[in-house]
């Protein structure tokens, strides 16, 4: 019987030689952290259950075909199928998180997403990246309402009921942060790609 000391590395062995009970543990170790990061990316828990699902049932398939070959790197192995997976579903919805509710400067405008290689997908998700953590950098009334906007997907009238202030003051920090995000932008040199 395997227990927490067990290495992946046996687990996934035992599994591809017919023991099921392994492979359950190995989905009980990194559920957590597999499905936080699923979910850190997708921010919709139904579709983030979906592609968690659909991960393992790769990994089985995979397992079953023979065709795992890296050996004591499972969770790696599998955290890369789920971003696989991601990257898929975000081609599917021909979208990544975007708003488009003001005149200015929308800098996710710049991130179509047009038929992408993987690669050009890889890039668009370190720019997703550099971008969220240059919004830490704003003034905390206009970072607020860019999340709330950006990430929250709500409206500047709930925005505006949220933080306590009228749908103008909403709107003038949302168009701050947005001309401060431009400048941020310029600043670290970060290239948006077409």
């Amino acid at each position: 019987m395997e227990s927490k000391h067990t290495t992946d590395g046996v687990l996934v062995s035992n599994y591809i030689q017919g023991n099921e009970k392994s492979l359950e543990i190995l989905i009980v170790r990194h559920k957590q952290r597999i499905f936080s990061f699923i979910l850190s990316k997708i921010l919709d828990r139904e579709i983030a259950e979906d592609i968690f699902q659909d991960t393992f049932i790769k990994v089985i398939n995979t397992l079953k075909r023979g065709k795992y070959n890296e050996e004591g790197k499972f969770l790696p192995w599998v955290m890369r199928i789920a971003h696989n997976l991601i990257i898929d579903h975000f081609r599917r919805i021909k979208r990544i998180p975007k708003f488009n509710n003001t005149d200015d400067f929308d800098i996710f405008d710049v991130l179509s997403d047009e038929m992408l290689s993987v690669e050009n997908q890889l890039i668009k998700e370190q720019i997703l990246g550099d971008v969220k953590s240059l919004i830490e950098e704003l003034p905390e009334d206009q970072k607020e309402v860019l999340i709330m906007r950006m990430y929250k997907d709500m409206s500047f009238k709930e925005i505006a009921e949220n933080t306590d202030v009228s749908i103008n003051t909403a709107l003038g920090r949302m168009r701050y942060a947005l001309i401060n995000l431009r400048k941020l932008v310029e600043k670290h040199h970060i290239i948006l790609v077409n």
